[in-house]
């Protein structure tokens, strides 16, 4: 996710021009534009069995669920991204102007790749937190079992919890959910990485 396009300064229009048109996904950070490389098949199985347990618990509840190619404006940031999935709580809000892009999640979660993991623990989740909306933020490692989460309790303060353990199930709180962690792990050979 680290490749850039032609080093100059583009603006938010011409960003959203070029990935309107663009065959692949691109991040665009503060006037650049960056693009985002394909996941490995250990994160695309992580990624879809995250969004099986949430489409299975918030069934006829009021949150709409996302993965991958849905865009996110963070525009105290400067910042258009595609979180891995996201959860937003109706009614859904988009930015200004465009039909395609959301601005209010709930709750977010990336899987984490060698070439993202510094970024989604950085400067990502610095952005995220500047969304109101925003209260929770799940990271999952694709190359261990290891999951951190981490939960809004007041302005200001997230608190992290770290699971290493298969066996334990996940409780969600910006809605009601559990996730067990054997479950986002379901088909995935850990030694492939």
């Amino acid at each position: 996710m680290t490749q850039t396009l032609e080093q100059r300064t583009y603006t938010r229009e011409e960003y959203l021009d070029f990935e309107v048109t663009s065959e692949e996904r691109h991040e665009y950070v503060n006037g650049e534009i960056r693009l985002m490389t394909g996941g490995t098949p250990n994160h695309n199985e992580i990624t879809s069995n995250l969004l099986v347990a949430l489409k299975l618990q918030l069934k006829g509840k009021p949150y709409r669920i996302f993965v991958t190619d849905q865009r996110l404006w963070v525009p105290n940031r400067n910042l258009h991204t595609y979180p891995d999935v996201m959860v937003v709580e109706k009614p859904l809000q988009l930015q200004t102007g465009r039909t395609d892009t959301v601005i209010n999640p709930c709750f977010i979660a990336e899987v984490l790749s060698k070439s993202t993991q510094d970024y989604d623990h950085g400067e990502k989740f610095s952005a995220y937190r500047t969304i109101d909306s925003f209260r929770e933020y799940l990271l999952i490692d694709q190359y261990s079992i290891h999951i951190e989460h981490y939960v809004k309790t007041a302005a200001n303060q997230w608190l992290l919890s770290e699971y290493d353990d298969p066996n334990i199930t996940v409780s969600l709180n910006a809605f009601e959910a559990q996730i067990e962690i054997v479950t986002l792990y379901e088909n995935i050979d850990i030694d492939a990485g």
